[in-house]
């Protein structure tokens, strides 16, 4: 064995040739594949955190049997039985094993057993009987169709591939009634569009044999969901594909088209009809296969409405899409369709970095609450001296327009506002008043800089979304809302989300959140403007898991006098006579007031930021810094080594590494010297006063005492180069002292690196001379 063979050497010497003579990759329908499991999570300035990828997987009808992780023939074999398990528990894998090519070690997840192998390695049989006991005809028929990747040009993401499998399995095993949960922006649609494309391809259908092609259905809630669904399907044959909308069915004199494999429409669509709903023309077991986008529909009218549907159409297999984890306000969507095939969260996805995280501003005013003392012009409506209005009150008892005004300069001060921006308001007629704020207070020349989109904006607001989700265009960059938008938009580029509405449940919350999540170029992170303290639902124990069992709650007692429109909120904050979606006619808050002069410039804001933690929550910064001491302790002992860390340039950098890999970035590391007022000071000051609590020096007193004591060892020209070094380290921080830096540094001054050779000496000499003013420089 030579010693210098390297991993590649061991895997096209050692390890393929055993794999192939095991038949991976020769028998039909299975494949050896290097799998990049995820990217990492998303970090400031385009970096990203430890990316995971396995050496091997292998597949077979479809499925992920095994994963192999390799190390090179100079290592042992052992060393790679940490990774190969943790790939297998993330891809859902039955069996991982380890090799240097010389030894190979197996580990059966499902029963734990593990041990060294014996030669020759399993063949794709060998691994498919052992993984499934049982002989199932569907599995191994969805297994015989490969995934439609437009010939390769995309590969499944692995929670994807999961998510199919589980869904794909259940229906192997007849399961009826199917729910799969995925964080918003992880790619539901795909995951319903493969699952369609094998059921399609394998002509199953409820008669249990390959006779015919399913009868699929896509039910969603939006037409915008229903239409992305519907463009998304476009890999399925023309005459397959059809939309059933007001306009099909008047072409056709009131009747439902039936001569299709796939079928997309949305509830409200069913619900219409002359007498008896459009629904009810197809017969009970016409579909096979249905699938429920969003399927956590809250509000007791909704619920009964898409019940009734799908009792309707009992006889068919049905899958539940949701984007939210078991709560009591969803307690009936989990009873209908039982516990989820598969979970993703949005913690996972974060940490994965197929989703953005985010930083939460909480901004708290002295206006939050308003109690009237008859200091103010009442407008109308009737106001007791002394009443007290809290936030929920705010736009649907009483209307202050300064206090709103107020709120929107707030933020429109701080952000760019050439930022795409969604703002939750708490009516439609909130979000026109918002509207109208913002456009009054915008930078922009452009008309349209900010748009409604709620239910009476129609098909004028329906474009404003699609120009919004556009990523070509910038214009409307801000959308205001009330609930219309808390799903389904597919709006990549969203960097603030603007809260300016009470968040009445977990699943709303998740929904909104879930707006800003979604991957694109250049994001690094988005902002929630939290104006109401939705923050507080991140103090759910389970925001990101599955709670406790729902408990049931009571019915609520109607007070008295109180008509059908006067409705109390249901527990997803919509109210039951006043959904968004059916632009039912609002209220119109019965108090309006105007604040006395001089009180609308005495509202005063002060405003907090949370960061993500690795459990995936936000925590305050103080939490964050006492994170950052636990987490600089394992690695810097004492003030010694933290000096010998950071004084060379190489060092520092390698420290700075290990600081990335714990999820520290250079913008996070920033926040540190805001968070303990030291703006003006190197990092290595803020890390010193976390650790051991020394005050921070400017990093001008460091360059002045380093300059007066630290170079009178160097001859002129060569001081004045380290001057001019240290000039620029004051204004723009230790970035300037990275051992990369140094070319730069002469390129600038001398016109090239042989210039500067010339009027310094040798490069070793000069590279010396910066080490070692660095050591001067952060010397006690």
């Amino acid at each position: 064995m030579s010693h210098n063979e390297t991993e590649a050497d061991t895997r096209a010497n050692r390890i393929d040739p055993v794999l192939h003579a095991a038949g991976w990759g020769v028998v039909e329908g299975s494949k050896v594949r290097r799998e990049v499991i995820c990217p990492g999570r998303i970090m400031s300035g385009g970096k990203r955190g430890k990316s995971l990828s396995c050496d091997y997987v292998l597949f077979y009808k479809g499925h992920k049997l095994a994963v192999l992780e390799a190390k090179k023939a100079g290592v042992s074999h052992r060393n790679g039985v940490g990774q190969a398990k943790d790939y297998a528990f993330r891809l859902a894998s039955r069996f991982a094993y380890a090799s240097n090519g010389l030894n190979w070690y197996q580990i059966d997840m499902q029963t734990a057993k593990e041990g060294e192998l014996s030669l020759p390695f399993p063949t794709p049989d060998d691994l498919w009987a052992r993984t499934f006991a049982n002989h199932n005809d569907w599995r191994e028929r969805f297994g015989a169709v490969d995934f439609e990747t437009d010939g390769g040009k995309w590969q499944l993401r692995y929670y994807q591939h999961r998510a199919i499998t589980a869904a794909l399995d259940a229906i192997a095993e007849n399961d009826r009634r199917i729910l799969l949960t995925l964080a918003t922006g992880t790619g539901k649609t795909s995951i319903a569009f493969q699952i369609a494309w094998k059921l399609f391809q394998s002509k199953w259908n409820l008669s249990g044999e390959p006779v015919r092609r399913p009868r699929i259905l896509f039910l969603a809630d939006r037409n915008i969901l229903a239409d992305q669904a519907f463009n998304a399907f476009s890999a399925f044959p023309n005459d397959a594909v059809t939309r059933i909308d007001p306009s099909t069915i008047a072409k056709n004199k009131g009747r439902v088209t039936k001569n299709a494999s796939l079928f997309f429409t949305i509830f409200q669509t069913f619900m219409t009809g002359e007498g008896e709903p459009v629904y009810k023309q197809y017969p009970a077991d016409f579909f096979d296969f249905i699938v429920i986008d969003e399927c956590h529909r809250g509000g007791a009218k909704d619920e009964s409405e898409w019940r009734a549907v799908l009792e309707y159409f009992e006889p068919a297999v049905q899958l539940g899409l949701t984007a939210t984890p078991k709560r009591k306000h969803n307690a009936d969507t989990y009873a209908y369709f039982g516990d989820p095939v598969y979970t993703y969260a949005l913690k996972e996805g974060i940490e994965d970095g197929f989703l953005t995280p985010f930083k939460v501003r909480q901004m708290a005013s002295t206006i939050d609450e308003y109690v009237y003392d008859g200091s103010d012009e009442l407008i109308s409506g009737e106001i007791e001296n002394g009443e007290r209005f809290t936030e929920s009150d705010f736009n649907s008892k009483i209307i202050i327009e300064e206090r709103e005004k107020s709120r929107v300069k707030e933020f429109m001060d701080q952000i760019d506002q050439r930022q795409k921006t969604l703002v939750f308001c708490a009516t439609q007629n909130h979000a026109a008043l918002v509207r109208d704020l913002i456009n009054q207070l915008k930078t922009s020349t452009n008309p349209n800089y900010c748009c409604r989109v709620t239910a009476d904006d129609g098909a004028v607001g329906d474009q404003h979304l699609r120009d919004f989700q556009d990523n070509d265009k910038t214009i409307p960059t801000i959308l205001t809302t009330s609930q219309k938008l808390s799903t389904g938009v597919d709006a990549r580029n969203v960097r603030h989300i603007v809260l300016m509405r009470p968040i009445k449940s977990m699943i709303e919350f998740k929904q909104i959140i879930g707006r800003g999540t979604r991957t694109y170029e250049g994001k690094d992170f988005f902002t929630i403007w939290d104006f109401v303290k939705a923050y507080e639902n991140f103090h759910d124990p389970a925001w990101d898991g599955p709670p406790a069992e729902p408990v049931k709650p009571a019915p609520r007692p109607v007070p008295e006098g109180m008509g059908e429109t006067d409705a109390p909120p249901n527990d997803d904050g919509t109210q039951s006579g006043d959904d968004d979606e059916r632009g039912g006619d609002e209220v119109a808050a019965k108090i309006v007031v105007r604040l006395a002069d001089g009180k609308e410039r005495a509202i005063r804001y002060i405003s907090s930021t949370s960061y993500w933690s690795s459990e995936g929550r936000p925590i305050s910064g103080t939490e964050f810094l006492k994170r950052l001491f636990g987490d600089l302790s394992q690695i810097i002992p004492d003030e010694d080594s933290l000096r010998t860390a950071w004084s060379d340039p190489d060092n520092r950098e390698a420290f700075l590494g290990q600081l990335l890999d714990r999820g520290y970035d250079d913008e996070r590391l920033d926040d540190m010297r805001q968070l303990i007022d030291a703006k003006d000071s190197d990092l290595f000051d803020v890390l010193a006063y976390i650790l051991f609590t020394n005050p921070p020096i400017t990093r001008a007193t460091r360059a002045t005492v380093t300059e007066a004591k630290g170079l009178n060892e160097f001859d002129g020209e060569l001081q004045a180069l380290l001057v001019a070094i240290l000039r620029a380290y004051v204004v723009n921080g230790e970035r300037e002292l990275e051992a990369r830096k140094l070319g730069q540094y002469l390129i600038a001054r001398y016109g090239s690196v042989a210039e500067g050779r010339a009027r310094l000496g040798d490069l070793a000499v000069i590279k010396d001379a910066y080490r070692r003013m660095q050591a001067a420089l952060y010397s006690r």
